[in-house]
């Protein structure tokens, strides 16, 4: 029985690294600011949606950049 891995729901500095083409110490920044912007705690999650709707990319443009092999 093959099991198929579920797509990833959180972005994390890396991802933002790879999709915006920002340094690490950007992508950082970057993460920051979206934790305001969401009213998260620091080392609370930030969602694909919630990356989406702040970048203004579709899930689509994003998930090729996160998907696993």
């Amino acid at each position: 029985m093959v099991k198929k891995v579920p797509d990833r729901l959180i972005i994390y500095t890396q991802d933002i690294e790879n999709i915006l083409g920002k340094s690490a110490r950007s992508a950082r920044k970057y993460m920051s600011r979206l934790r305001k912007i969401f009213e998260k705690e620091r080392g609370q999650f930030i969602s694909v949606e919630e990356f989406c709707a702040a970048s203004g990319l579709t899930e689509e443009q994003v998930r090729i950049f996160i998907r696993r092999d």
